[in-house]
């Protein structure tokens, strides 16, 4: 059997979706869900565990994106798309505010970034604009040197700002140490397009809803 192994859940993403889902599915999720675990004699536990309670929403939202929502893949994204691939992560060097993640599917380069206190157990408040919205995960990106640098170059060339964005998460996914580890995700697209290099590519950034290790 393979477990997963939660590494970082973005409770504030999960609770903003299950607000705007419809209402009927919530309702109809809500019953089976209380069903299953009173057949198992585990519906007190579970309402009682914070984990729990925190599992049974996310799996709430992402059954609703798979059934209803715009949810692609790393090599062909929607709104949001799923992975499971081999990724490097952790605080990113000069900006330990941000948690990434880097990978690629051979096809497409994927960066994810969020706040470092959606890792769990890491437990450290938030503090001033979520590394999740755009332009603070590029600011942290950014604090790289040599990523401030490359899209310092670009940024007046035509499209310079998509082109420099792209540039950040393919330099990015560089500077992050290893080793990698086998990592599920489901993640918002942020930005996605053809790599700013000579080989081509793709690369798509994302902020996630959730990270596993997966055996």
């Amino acid at each position: 059997m393979s477990f997963q192994y939660y590494l970082y859940v973005s409770d504030s993403k999960v609770d903003m979706l299950l607000a705007q889902m419809d209402a009927a599915f919530t309702r109809k999720r809500s019953t089976e869900v209380s069903l299953n675990l009173k057949l198992f004699g585990g519906k007190r536990a579970t309402e009682t565990s914070p984990g729990g309670e925190r599992t049974a929403k996310l799996q709430r939202v992402v059954r609703y994106l798979e059934e209803h929502g715009d949810l692609g893949t790393v090599d062909e994204p929607g709104q949001f798309f799923w992975g499971l691939l081999p990724m490097s992560w952790g605080p990113f060097p000069a900006e330990p505010t941000l948690v990434y993640f880097g990978g690629s599917t051979g096809r497409t380069v994927v960066g994810l970034g969020g706040s470092g206190h959606h890792i769990l157990g890491g437990g450290s408040a938030p503090t001033g604009v979520p590394r999740s919205v755009l332009p603070s995960m590029l600011a942290g990106l950014r604090a790289n040197p040599g990523i401030g640098a490359l899209t310092e170059a670009i940024k007046h060339e035509v499209d310079g700002a998509h082109k420099g964005a792209l540039a950040a998460v393919l330099r990015a996914n560089e500077v992050m140490p290893g080793p990698e580890q086998n990592l599920e995700f489901v993640a918002k697209r942020l930005l996605d397009g053809p790599g700013p290099t000579a080989d081509g590519g793709h690369v798509v950034l994302g902020t996630p809803l959730y990270v596993a290790l997966v055996d």
